[in-house]
């Protein structure tokens, strides 16, 4: 069996997969991948199931190395990446598998325009706790030992049979347009122009931006008086935006708390959620508002687009065996003549 050697965790990396669900009553956040629908892609990329566990990368830095064997991966995002071999370094595009040979390594430059990518390692596997793998650091549960990926850390995985490598023949375009929400369930909790505000004014994303949630920055919202500053604490999901006292709103994530005290005066739809995890400090915010319904139908064709998605991942061209990276990027033909010109052996 062969093992992934993490030589550099980079900004942040864990194992995630699509998270522990059913035990929020008792205060366990869901966890697992920010962007849920790049996990499953990346997964079917590397031959694996769609639900496995994944390395989740934050903003880039991160490298891995095949050890014992070969090994076989593939990153889904807006990545730029590395092959790292005994003939150098050469550029590797994302939305692709790629096997490393032994002593080989594939480095996550950066993560492009936003902050996350998946790498997904055919055979990687997680002892469940809580019946996920996916890592809450806070409590320590699934990962390696419930915590972020350290340098020398090693996941044992699967040697890959000599199949062709897969390739996303369409990657996902960035959707555009402000983040949808559904209002409430405590937007009454605020002044009407502070909801008008909300949905017109934008809001940076700020340092204070990571699993468990996102600050925003811009025009205070202002409570309905100082009594509707706090409420009593209620069943908290990821997308819900709270607001303190001060205003600015936090954005829960994935290992947002279960419960808090502070009035919700929305809620990021399922569709967008990811769009918001990936934004990176000082980007702008705008949001809108949509009904239940609609939000419903919004999750509905976010799943019928990735379906597609799934659908069009193909062989990579060549099936492989040749190095459409190296081609395109190496000057092959060098001497060049024009043929109508006497090459001074014509009689």
């Amino acid at each position: 069996m062969s093992q992934l050697e993490i030589r550099a965790p980079g900004a942040f990396a864990s194992i995630q997969d699509l998270g522990r669900r059913g035990w929020r009553r008792v205060g366990v956040p869901w966890a697992g991948a920010l962007a849920p629908q790049w996990l499953r892609l990346a997964n079917r990329l590397v031959g694996n199931a769609e639900h496995a566990p994944v390395i989740e990368c934050f903003d880039g830095g991160q490298q891995f190395v095949a050890c014992d064997g070969a090994v076989r991966l593939a990153v889904a995002g807006d990545a730029q990446l590395e092959h790292l071999s005994a003939d150098g370094r050469r550029p590797l595009a994302a939305w692709r598998s790629v096997t490393l040979a032994e002593g080989e390594a594939l480095r996550v430059v950066h993560t492009g325009a936003g902050r996350l990518a998946m790498v997904a390692v055919l055979g990687l596997n997680g002892a469940p706790v809580l019946g996920s793998a996916a890592t809450y650091a806070r409590a320590a549960l699934g990962g390696v030992d419930g915590r972020a990926l350290q340098p020398g850390d090693r996941l044992r995985v699967a040697e890959p049979r000599p199949t062709s490598e897969l390739q996303l023949r369409q990657p996902p375009a960035p959707a555009a347009g402000p983040i949808r929400v559904v209002l409430g369930p405590q937007a009454d909790h605020f002044a009407p122009a502070s909801i008008d505000a909300f949905l017109s004014a934008p809001f940076a994303v700020t340092a204070e931006a990571d699993r468990m949630g996102v600050r925003l920055a811009g025009e205070a919202l202002v409570h309905r008086d100082a009594a509707a500053r706090e409420i009593v604490s209620d069943a908290a999901v990821p997308g819900a935006i709270q607001v303190p006292g001060n205003g600015q709103p936090i954005v829960l994530l994935a290992d947002g708390h279960t419960a808090g005290g502070y009035p919700k005066i929305a809620t990021v739809i399922s569709a967008d959620l990811a769009r918001l995890a990936e934004r990176k400090p000082g980007e702008a915010v705008h949001f809108c508002a949509v009904s239940v319904a609609e939000a419903e139908d919004l999750a509905r064709a976010a799943e019928q687009s990735l379906q597609a998605c799934l659908a069009g991942i193909v062989p990579l061209a060549g099936d492989g065996l040749i190095d459409l990276d190296a081609l395109y990027t190496r000057n092959l033909l060098s001497g060049i003549i024009n043929g109508r010109e006497d090459d001074g052996d014509a009689p």
